[in-house]
């Protein structure tokens, strides 16, 4: 077990993490590996890459690495376990979390204007005379208002620092004023290298080699390809009619920074697993070299870049720190990078909330497998166990819950005049709220206790009460005070479905629905039962709601398609 998979057992404190709460939980998703494998090696004859080398993480564990193809097509030697590839651009995610390390040690701001360090930038010319200093975490976001420069940066990788201060000198054409627009820039990846080494006082490889790569067990990985053993190293190779024609590695330089770095799938998947390892946020020791908090810190949109609407799916992304995010009707929050250089690409992607990332490597220019990776999360999204952690309710929510399901039962309006915030009665008099909970208890009838709370986050949650004619849809809100105080509720009345609604519900899960499949009917969501019901949906691809409403003539029509409670798309 890795280092920092070992202190998730330390002793938490006051606040509980989020947890995975299905037993079964890794088994199910083990249990797609298989066909994962299927998808990969699919996926590498249908890029016809001379190799290819992939890698499935979860809980920290690198659970399928599979490789395909040859590293060398003169020697036909294969494409093994410990093969290296130079992942290109994959490469700013580590330039960034050297940046931020720094912060976190006090020896640099991300608010510091890049003058501070590469002096060259003072009394530069902006694009306008407005416009401020770049900062240096404009270098890490692609905000600095460089041009994009694929693929000229590429080219760029062995450069000497004593060439790149003087293109400084020359003065860099803009693009955009600094931090007006998101457009990638390898040039910024390359000065915020400059950035870590005058900061540090270390060279840029010596740097990143010693102070991120060692600590985590990435001794396999180099930002120089010649460190690597010949016999490891994949060759890079471009295509050339029904063939390939090699590609040779340029050496280390100032443009290392941004796509230098060579490395192994067991390798990467410890960058990737080190990245998983932020979330939840929790108490305990810190292990790795960069905060838990600065992780997360990458991880978050700091610029956006794009908005993608398809029929059945729309993307929306951007850019954290050296790693670009992304939402999509599947998944809030998917963290990822691609890589492509003359004679490789490659591509890694991960879910946060769900403690699983992919990783795949090939030895062709720019064949990137996203779109396979992307399908990958589909295939474990089947498996049923593709969830995200559940939070435990906070003791204030706890015992909010209890207390309002006692003012249910029996109204007691001293007591909640004890509980509530000064805006609740501002809000709805005594009598009104007393008026409330009377006209919901006469439609549903006698009540069970509150059931199990499902917090949306520690001070705002729901609970269900399970009555004789429905059940009773509980939400409510704690306002910020010490201690926390009752500042909204509300109570919904959900009836049983009629046998109508029941009958049109299984007609409706007969057949799958486009974009998700076949779908299973879960809890009713709201609607009395008889002229409108509405229930949510898990699908083979992800959750939706459907709405049964009763037509004039006593028939219950077609079930319309919504998203889930939470969702993010249509289906």
């Amino acid at each position: 077990m890795r280092p920092w998979i070992l202190a998730l057992a330390l002793p938490l404190l006051a606040v509980e993490p989020a947890r995975f709460t299905d037993p079964q939980r890794v088994a199910k998703l083990k249990a797609a590996l298989p066909a994962l494998e299927q998808l990969f090696e699919r996926t590498h004859q249908q890029m016809g890459v001379p190799g290819s080398a992939w890698g499935v993480v979860i809980d920290g564990e690198l659970a399928l690495a599979k490789s395909f193809g040859v590293r060398d097509t003169k020697s036909q030697d294969p494409v093994g376990g410990d093969t290296a590839f130079r992942i290109a651009s994959m490469t700013k995610s580590f330039t960034a979390a050297a940046i931020l390390k720094l912060r976190d040690e006090g020896k640099l701001s991300l608010e510091d204007p890049v003058e501070r360090w590469i002096p060259e930038f003072k009394n530069y010319g902006y694009p306008t005379s407005d416009s401020a200093p770049i900062r240096v975490r404009q270098l890490i976001s692609h905000g600095a208002g460089f041009p994009e420069d694929n693929p000229w940066g590429d080219r760029q990788l062995a450069i000497p620092d004593a060439t790149l201060k003087q293109w400084v000198k020359d003065g860099i054409p803009f693009s955009t004023a600094p931090d007006t627009a998101y457009e990638y820039s390898n040039y910024g990846f390359a000065l915020a290298g400059q950035v870590v080494q005058r900061a540090s006082g270390m060279n840029y490889r010596v740097y990143i080699e010693s102070q991120i790569l060692k600590p985590l067990g990435m001794t396999a990985s180099s930002l120089e390809p010649s460190a690597i053993p010949a016999k490891v190293r994949a060759i890079g190779y471009g295509r050339e009619g029904d063939g390939f024609v090699e590609i040779p590695s340029l050496a280390h330089g100032s443009f290392g920074a941004m796509g230098g770095l060579v490395t192994t799938v067991p390798d990467l998947a410890k960058w990737v697993a080190y990245q998983l390892s932020a979330f939840p946020p929790r108490d305990g020791q810190e292990i790795g070299p960069v905060r838990r908090s600065s992780l997360r810190e990458m991880q978050r949109l700091q610029r956006q870049s794009n908005f993608i609407s398809e029929r059945t799916r729309a993307t929306t992304g951007g850019y954290g720190y050296g790693l670009g995010i992304s939402t999509d009707c599947r998944f809030a929050h998917i963290v990822g990078h691609g890589g492509g250089l003359p004679g490789f690409g490659s591509y890694m992607m991960w879910l946060p909330e769900y403690g699983v990332g992919m990783l795949a490597m090939t030895n062709l220019t720019y064949q990137g497998p996203a779109g396979a990776l992307s399908e990958a999360f589909d295939l474990l999204l089947r498996t049923g166990a593709l969830e995200t952690r559940v939070l435990p309710p906070s003791p204030e929510l706890v015992a909010m819950r209890d207390a309002i399901g006692q003012i249910w039962q029996r109204w007691d309006e001293p007591k909640l005049t004890n509980l509530a915030a000064d805006n609740f009665f501002m809000d709805g008099a005594p009598a009104a709220r007393r008026r409330q909970i009377e006209a919901v208890q006469v439609r549903v009838g006698k009540c069970e206790a509150p059931g199990a709370i499902v917090p949306e986050n520690l001070l705002r949650g729901r609970f269900r009460m399970k009555c004789e004619k429905g059940e009773v849809d509980v939400t409510f809100t704690l306002a910020p005070t010490k201690p926390a105080t009752l500042q909204m509720w509300s109570f919904s009345p959900i009836g049983a479905p009629s046998e109508a609604m029941g009958k049109a519900a299984a007609e409706f899960l007969a057949r799958p629905r486009e974009g998700l499949g076949m779908c299973k009917l879960g809890e009713a969501l709201a609607g009395d039962g008889q002229r409108m019901s509405r229930f949510l949906l898990r699908c083979e691809n992800g959750t939706a709601s459907v709405v049964f409403t009763t037509k004039a003539d006593g028939t219950v029509g077609p079930g319309v398609l919504q998203r889930a409670p939470g969702g993010r798309c249509a289906p």
